[in-house]
């Protein structure tokens, strides 16, 4: 078990072996990588999807002496989360596959 607090201060807690990772996707400008997630080659997301299907967003960074952050979001969060990453649909897990197809523009 690999027990992860929320940094909200509320206590609650995920057991990150139990969830599933989806690591931001970067693009390269030229110079550096840079993240889809934040627009920053310095700082970084990543969502964890627990075994009960809540949605916590991971936000980390570059920046010596800067911390990790854990949030619990909501699934339409979680959802516009995916759709910047650019990911295919088999990528994107089914629970909410449909809200990131809701926010195509047609």
């Amino acid at each position: 078990m690999k027990r992860i607090a929320l940094t909200d201060g509320t206590g609650q807690w995920f057991d990150a072996d139990k969830a599933s990772l989806y690591e931001e996707d970067t693009f390269h400008d030229g110079r550096n990588f840079i993240s889809k997630a934040t627009g920053s080659q310095w700082e970084h997301e990543s969502i964890y999807v627990t075994k009960s299907g809540k949605f916590i967003l991971n936000h980390y960074s570059n920046f010596q002496g800067s911390r990790k952050t854990y949030e619990l979001i909501s699934k339409e969060d979680a959802a516009a989360w995916f759709a910047k990453q650019g990911f295919s649909d088999d990528d994107i897990p089914e629970a909410f596959r449909k809200e990131v197809a809701e926010l195509e523009i047609l």
